[in-house]
């Protein structure tokens, strides 16, 4: 029962300034999961740290 009434409190003020809305809003653009994103980061050091070495 609590967690009705919980939900029927209405929505919680936007947290630290505004910024939990801002990631909650839709953006366009070119969207990465963080998983390749961190995998390509990775890979570009190697690269790199390789260049540098021959």
């Amino acid at each position: 029962m609590s967690r009705k009434r919980k939900d029927n409190q209405g929505p919680m003020p936007a947290a630290s300034a505004g910024l939990l809305r801002f990631f909650e809003e839709e953006t366009e653009g070119i969207k990465i999961r963080p998983e390749i994103l961190m995998v390509l980061s990775v890979g570009l050091i190697v690269v790199s740290v390789l260049a540098k070495i021959f």
